[in-house]
């Protein structure tokens, strides 16, 4: 079920995308052969003709060149495999005297049709969010926890506050500030954070970015009955030694009884790990079992605050914060490529289409209503939209971007790149896109099976 949620996700993108290529084809006068949901053998297609709408089910390639009323025609097709879409036009790969065909439109209607794509994967993005901020509010950067004798609270830095600036960036949403450090190098330096207070007052606090703590080595997140369910455990980590695994629910602590995530997250916040021994009890198929672990101490890049409040806010609001979630994950996109290039990011910090399909799962299992697999799926998407709209704009052979590099060499030159070049430049993009999707596939295999 998981991994048909995962495509049905995919293909809804993937034909949102084709769309904005489809619409932008139509306006400009560009034929299109087929647009198409899913791929493989079409279960079923549609044609508007002269004499009106016609219908055929299960048509082969050769039953539709054949049909003489299907010529010059487009053919929308509802595939096999749920696994996205396509928009395909005349003369977009090879030459074409047709008037109708790409290469014949003008040097900005084939711009446009290219960037329509990505466009309209952004479009989509924001529309999402609109609908995501509309049922469970905006995140504005107002802090709603800091940890306890870190380098944050020593600054003076409180619940309510409202983050304004980090290192002289522009913060917006809590999700700036929750991965600032993931996106920027700042080394040892100290942080500088500006920020309003309660009472409306402008302050700036300067804090040590390396925040050591104790920890146990586990991901904690909300089971179907609200308590505390293990969702991540660290290889050779105290819990993982321990025998707890993903799934386990936390019932108590040092012999206070838990009965709900807040409940957990209430005592930890007033009682920090430290060096002394831990005593949990953790509830495996409706079986209890105590466990003692000893708390490890880490270090690791953070701001010592978390800023999760939500705030239910008008029809402005909602749309002005929807815009700030798409800025918010283009600008984490392409700064995620820049620390990619740089060799910032590991191998196991990228996922594919199976590493995706995973995450989606693992979302679908963790969230204990309907209503929360729904909200999740739509913050998926968002994410999946973002990013998709974002890498068919690089300057890669084969992507969107890639073609329109060569557009704009051709209206720089005032004639187009010779076709058979830039056709051997898109194929050699395409192997080596290929290439690239058979290792992170590959990765993503094996960190799911070693449970990384």
């Amino acid at each position: 079920m998981n991994i048909i949620i995962a495509l049905l996700i995919f293909t809804v993108i993937v034909v949102l995308h084709e769309l904005g290529h489809f619409l932008l084809a139509k306006k400009n006068g560009v034929g299109v052969t087929e647009f198409s949901v899913g791929m493989g053998p079409r279960l079923f297609t549609l044609v508007k003709t002269e004499k009106g709408m016609t219908f055929k089910l299960v048509p082969s390639q050769k039953y539709c060149e054949s049909r003489e009323d299907w010529q010059n025609h487009t053919l929308y097709s509802w595939k096999l495999l749920p696994i996205g879409g396509s928009c395909m036009m005349v003369g977009e790969d090879e030459e074409n005297d047709s008037k109708d065909a790409f290469q014949n439109a003008s040097i900005w209607g084939r711009i446009a049709i290219l960037a329509a794509g990505p466009f309209f994967n952004f479009l989509s993005a924001f529309v999402f969010s609109v609908i995501l901020i509309g049922c469970i509010g905006y995140n504005p950067a107002i802090v709603t926890y800091v940890s306890p004798n870190s380098s944050a609270a020593e600054a003076g830095i409180k619940e309510g506050d409202r983050i304004t600036k980090i290192n002289n960036e522009k913060i917006t949403i809590g999700s700036d500030c929750n991965i600032y450090l993931s996106l920027h190098d700042v080394g040892d330096k100290l942080v500088k954070i500006k920020y309003v207070t309660k009472d409306g007052e402008k302050k700036e606090a300067k804090i040590d970015p390396n925040y050591t703590y104790y920890r146990l080595g586990y991901n904690y997140t909300s089971s179907k009955d609200n308590l505390p369910m293990v969702s991540g455990i660290e290889k050779d980590s105290p819990m993982d030694k321990a025998g707890v695994k993903v799934g386990d629910e936390i019932t108590s602590i040092n012999e206070s009884k838990i009965a709900s995530v807040d409940d957990l997250a209430k005592y930890l916040e007033k009682n920090p790990l430290t060096v002394e021994k831990v005593t949990l009890t953790v509830k495996h198929d409706n079986k209890e079992r105590q466990i003692t672990v000893a708390p490890y101490k880490a270090t690791l890049k953070s701001l010592q605050i978390s800023t999760s409040k939500r705030e239910k806010g008008n029809i402005l609001q909602t749309v002005r914060y929807g815009g700030s979630e798409i800025r918010f994950w283009i600008e984490s996109t392409v700064k995620s490529l820049g620390m990619m290039i740089h060799g910032k990011v590991s191998k196991d910090d990228v996922s594919g289409v199976v590493g995706i399909v995973d995450m989606i799962g693992s979302t679908v299992d963790a969230s204990p209503t309907m209503a929360d697999v729904m909200l999740n799926l739509l913050n998926i998407a968002i994410f999946l939209s973002a990013n998709l709209g974002v890498m068919n704009l690089l300057p890669f052979p084969a992507l969107d971007g890639g073609r329109l590099v060569f557009l704009f060499i051709e209206l720089v030159r005032g004639k187009p790149v010779d076709r058979e070049k830039e056709g051997i430049v898109h194929l050699i993009g395409i192997v080596l896109l290929m290439v690239l999707m058979v290792f992170v596939t590959y990765n993503d295999i094996v960190r799911i099976i070693s449970g990384r």
